[in-house]
Formats: structure tokens, C-alpha cells, sequence
């Protein structure tokens, strides 16, 4: 056990003790620093932690004692080994000593041979610490640092405020290998990964096991493009090795997501979380793939050419085309009221705030039918089963970015935001109506060419007026509601306005139809007929939508 790997700060006002103590422990191995009382000790511990203290007990300003207790009273990184040298040796001064927190006690005059034997026991100590430590901070599969170590570590460079990546990972089906090939093979799977990444790291970077097949790597003086770079490397390294498991031909792949620190990122936890939402967005756009945060959120523009969706979307944003949120969910509220209001509002998904009305995830029906069957679901808060990785964008977004991005994700849709707070919802269905009934206004009727057959007729004044009496009905049971006795009216009102804005939808469009002359009651008295014809016509547009690659 070499002295050479151990720092010793020696506390004595006295100088001369000092320069003979001092030599014999710097004989010994040991890396000596001195200081001439507490106050001093104490500034020295700040700035460069020891591994075993060893002070005089009286000495001006802060004394041995004092000493003791404020060491024991810090976080410091590791156990410091504190020896008090004092003249007394009462045993009522050896319990003194101990109660402040001493962990040995030493006589004066100093005996070198004691003084060594007392400093080594000490080293075994400090020894003994830092195996447990390497145990309770490595994953035992993988040899990388567990998710508590790691942020640990991590949280000594965020502090730095040193610009820095984050890289998080995920292996793609990796649990459809180990019910395939068994466990035995998941976890060998999981070891060649550790290894690859391992390789991979620099010196100064972080690499942990974070949970299960998921891996976190910070990247510390990379940006996100270079750390992009970094991740296809390893990507291209994992998923083109047929010998990475031993004694198999498997070949794996892994989806990446990569977050930049950026200036409004306000914690670590949040940092990590930005790269955990670009992985989830890597694995639900096809996997074995590298997504960055920026790249997924930037407001570039899309080409615009021609006429079609791309020309209606041109110079939109998603506040002018979003679906307005009038009530999201609170974080503290519980799964059963999530439930009411999915059933009573007939919404699939529904964006999460906390108590600042700022947006911290998004709970969907799903997500509630996961807990059903479970124990006292019904109480069981939102916060608990939500999904914390929102893909969000900005009210002033171009319509034609969320557009691609719905296009080639699997997610169904995105949450617009304002400062941090959810005003709206965009996914796939709005889009493909907000597109239809744009084209179906007059000066935006498709041609000939475009759907592929002949011209159709929209549907008719008659249509139009029976939407117009549909919203005359809701706001008459809206009203009859309200001179009832009635204590909770919110989620009438939200029902209510949800209702008529599905029927000024349909308004919008049959608005085409306007120009034509009502259909008279002998030629179609029931009026399906022009029912049918706007039916089909939003069936044309529906196809030539989906035949048009944006």
C-alpha cells in the first residue's frame, strides 16, 4: 500500500514539530501539506481535499477540536482520516477527542513509529472506502458508472459551466433479444456496448449505464454537432460488427439522441432530458439512427414550390393552424380525473403543466389504460405516469417544419408552446384537415390533374345550414346548463367549445358550397345526396394528399 497515493495535511503551529513530522511522513510516501492553524487547514481543504488530517489540538484562531468538528460537519468527496495530537491524556481527554469527531488520538512528544502506524491504520481506512465506493458506483454488468454516480460525476462539470454534449442511447429491441436468445445473450450484449463506448470515450468524458439498455455520455467541449459526429461513429461501429457478441453472429443497432448545453438550459436534469427526448424521436422515426435536439427543432424552412399543401402552408405558423388548448392537465391532479376528462372531451392525449403553467409532459389515453388493472389507479397521481419527453415547438414555427417532421416521426403530434407554456396541439389528423378545407374554399379548389378525375361538386347551402343549426343547438344546451344549478361548469364549457370547433370545422368546409343555390326539396328533400358528393370529394383529397411527397 504505497504513501505516495495518500495526501496528508499537517496542522501544528509549532515550526519546528512541523519540519520534523513532515519529513518523516514525506520519507514514508506520503504527499505532505501544512498549515499553521485551523483557519488555514480549513482553506486548504477547500481547495485541495486530503485523504488524512493530522493536527495539533491547541492552536490560536480555530483549534484542533473546532477543526474536527467542522470537517465532519462538510460533504466533502471522501472520508477524511483526522488524527488529534495533544499533550493531555486523560481518558477523559481521549473521549473529548473523540467526540469531535477525531478518528484517533496521538500523545505527545511524538513517536515516529506511532505516529507511521496510526497514519497507516488511517490509510486502510481510506482504502477500504474507496473499494466500496468502486462497487456501489459501477454497474456490476457492465463495469460503467451507475445513474447515481454519474450524475454525481456530471454534476462537477455542469457547475464549471464548460460548454458540453450529452449523448443519450438506447439498444433497439433489445428486449426481443433477450426473450429470443435469453438473458445470457442480453447481457453479453450489453457488456460489448459498455466496451465500444468505453473505447469511444476520451478521457475527460462520462460515459453510465442509465437504466436498463439505455446509456448516457457526457461530452464535455463538444458541441452538438460534433457530438453528432461522435454518436453516428459509434452507431456505424455497433451496428456493422457481426463479432460484437462473442459466440453469436447477432448484430445490433442502437438509436441516439444528442442535446448542446444551451444558454436557457437551467439544470443538468434538464440537459439530459433534452437528449433523452431527441432518442425517443430517433427510435419512433425507425431506429438505428442519430437525432439532435436543434436539428429536430430548428425552424428551418422547407422548400416551397408549386401549389398543394406546401403552398397553403407557405409562410404559416403553428399558432395560426394549432388546435387551442383550453385546459391542460396539472401535474398533481390524479389518473381518474385524467380519465373523466378523456372520455368526457372524447381527447386521446392531453399536454401536462406544473403550478407555473409551464409544460412537463404529456399523459394520453394509453398511458392511463397502463395503470387500469393496477391497485388504487384511480388516486394514483398524473405525474407518475406521464411521459416526460414532449417533442414541443415554438408558436412561431413554420407549419411546413412540424409537417415534415409528422411526416417521418411516429408520433402522432406535438405540443406548440409559448415561454414554456402548452397553447396548442398539432398531429397528423389537424394538418390533414386544416389542408382539406383549405382547398376546398373556392380559390383553392383542386384541378382536374391534381385528384386525378373529374371535378366535384362541394357540399351545399343545405349542409351548411344544418352545421349552422348544430351549432345553434350546443349553445342553447350550453345556456339551458347554465341557469341550472350547477357548481363545476368548467368541463361543460370545454366539452361545449370543443364541440364547436369540430362544427365550424365542418362550416369552414362546406363554405365552397355557399355560392351555390340551396338544393330545393323536390329534387333531394333529405339532402344526402349532396352529403355523399362532399364525402367524396374530401375522399379525393385525402388521396391526392396522401399521393404528394412535400
Amino acid at each position: 500500500m504505497s504513501g505516495g497515493n495518500f495526501n496528508v495535511l499537517l496542522v501544528e503551529d509549532d515550526q519546528e514539530l512541523m519540519r520534523l513530522v513532515s519529513g518523516w511522513l514525506e520519507t514514508a510516501g506520503y504527499s505532505v501539506a501544512c498549515a499553521v492553524d485551523g483557519q488555514q487547514a480549513i482553506a486548504a481543504i477547500h481547495e485541495s481535499c486530503p485523504h488524512i488530517v493530522v493536527t495539533d489540538w491547541q492552536m490560536p484562531h480555530v483549534d484542533g477540536a473546532d477543526l474536527c468538528r467542522w470537517i465532519r460537519a462538510q460533504q466533502l468527496p471522501h472520508h477524511v482520516y483526522t488524527i488529534l495530537m495533544n499533550r493531555r491524556t486523560s481518558p477523559d481527554d481521549v473521549v473529548e477527542a473523540l467526540e469531535t469527531g477525531a478518528d484517533d488520538f496521538l500523545r505527545k512528544p511524538i513517536n515516529k513509529n506511532k505516529l507511521l502506524a496510526r497514519v497507516q491504520s488511517g490509510v486502510r481506512l481510506v482504502e477500504l472506502e474507496r473499494r466500496l465506493n468502486r462497487i456501489s458506483g459501477s454497474d456490476s454488468l457492465t463495469g460503467l458508472s451507475t445513474r447515481r454516480t454519474f450524475f454525481e460525476l456530471a454534476d462537477r462539470q455542469w457547475r464549471q459551466k464548460i460548454p458540453m454534449s450529452c449523448v443519450m442511447m438506447d439498444v433497439d429491441f433489445f428486449k426481443r433479444i433477450n426473450d429470443m436468445l435469453g438473458h445470457k445473450v442480453g447481457d453479453a450484449t450489453l457488456r460489448a456496448i459498455a466496451s465500444v463506448l468505453r473505447e469511444a470515450c476520451r478521457c475527460n468524458d462520462l460515459v453510465g449505464r442509465y437504466g436498463g439498455e439505455e446509456f448516457c455520455i457526457l461530452l464535455p467541449e463538444q458541441t452538438e454537432v460534433e457530438a453528432i459526429k461522435w454518436a453516428e461513429g459509434v452507431r456505424t461501429q455497433i451496428a456493422t460488427r457481426s463479432d460484437l457478441i462473442e459466440g453469436t453472429a447477432l448484430r445490433v443497432t442502437a438509436s441516439f439522441g444528442v442535446a448542446q448545453r444551451m444558454e436557457g438550459t437551467e439544470s443538468l436534469e434538464q440537459f439530459v432530458d433534452l437528449a433523452d427526448q431527441a432518442m425517443l424521436v430517433a427510435k419512433r422515426s425507425g431506429r438505428d439512427r442519430v437525432v439532435g435536439f436543434q436539428a429536430m427543432t430548428a425552424a428551418t424552412t422547407v422548400p416551397v414550390q408549386g401549389s398543394g399543401p406546401a403552398a397553403a402552408f407557405r409562410g404559416l405558423s403553428a399558432k395560426q393552424v394549432m388546435t387551442t388548448i383550453v385546459a391542460p392537465l396539472s401535474q398533481e391532479d390524479t389518473v381518474g380525473s385524467a380519465a373523466r376528462y378523456f372520455l368526457q372531451f372524447r381527447f386521446q392525449s392531453a399536454p401536462v403543466v406544473d403550478e407555473t403553467r409551464h409544460l412537463v409532459g404529456l399523459l394520453s389515453e394509453r398511458d392511463v389504460m397502463s395503470i387500469m388493472l393496477g391497485p388504487k389507479w384511480w388516486n394514483t397521481k398524473i405525474k407518475d405516469v406521464m411521459k416526460q419527453n414532449v417533442v414541443s415547438y415554438d408558436e412561431d414555427a413554420p407549419v411546413l417544419l412540424i409537417y415534415e417532421f409528422l411526416s417521418r416521426a411516429m408520433i402522432r403530434g406535438v405540443v406548440i408552446v409559448k415561454d414554456g407554456q402548452p397553447t396548442g396541439l398539432i398531429n397528423r389528423t389537424s394538418l390533414l384537415r386544416w389542408i382539406t378545407n383549405r382547398l376546398r374554399t373556392p380559390a383553392n379548389e383542386p384541378t382536374v390533374d391534381q385528384i386525378g378525375g373529374p371535378s366535384q361538386t362541394c357540399a351545399s347551402g343545405d349542409e351548411m345550414q344544418m352545421t349552422v343549426r348544430a351549432i345553434e343547438e350546443v349553445a342553447s344546451e350550453l345556456n339551458r346548463q347554465f341557469e341550472s344549478e350547477q357548481n363545476d361548469r368548467l368541463p361543460l364549457i370545454i366539452g361545449s367549445v370543443s364541440r364547436i370547433e369540430e362544427l365550424l370545422n365542418d362550416l369552414l368546409s362546406c363554405s365552397r358550397g355557399a355560392a351555390q343555390p340551396p338544393i330545393s326539396a323536390t329534387s333531394d328533400p333529405s339532402g344526402l345526396k349532396d352529403l355523399g358528393t362532399g364525402f367524396a370529394t374530401s375522399q379525393a383529397h385525402a388521396e391526392w394528399l396522401l399521393s404528394i411527397d412535400c
